[in-house]
């Protein structure tokens, strides 16, 4: 399935709109990685822990929002939008959102 940001795909046509689809997760910061992510912040440098959590989130808030765009009978995902929040200060809500269509 093609997933783009941009609301056309370029020498496709949309020919049909199913809807807007959404993926959501939320993931939690252990203790480990909020130590080990405070003494980075201390020392400087990146923290890993942390990327990694938020790379996991976005990829399975991308592949729920996928499923349901082919639950909806669509080939691709239009104006897609992801959005990061932080909850409690120590749980990571990644949301996605866009536009199931069929293209040809």
């Amino acid at each position: 399935m093609l997933i783009t940001t941009t609301p056309s795909i370029e020498g496709k046509k949309i020919t049909e709109y199913k809807g807007i689809v959404m993926g959501e997760t939320i993931v939690g910061a252990n203790i480990f990685r909020d130590m080990m992510a405070g003494l980075t912040d201390i020392i400087g440098g990146r923290s890993s822990a942390y990327e990694a959590s938020l790379q996991e989130a976005r990829e399975t808030a991308l592949r729920e929002m996928e499923e349901k765009a082919v639950a909806l009978g669509a080939n691709a995902i239009v104006g897609v939008d992801i959005d990061y929040e932080t909850i409690n200060q120590s749980m990571i809500m990644v949301t996605s959102s866009g536009t199931a269509v069929v293209i040809d």
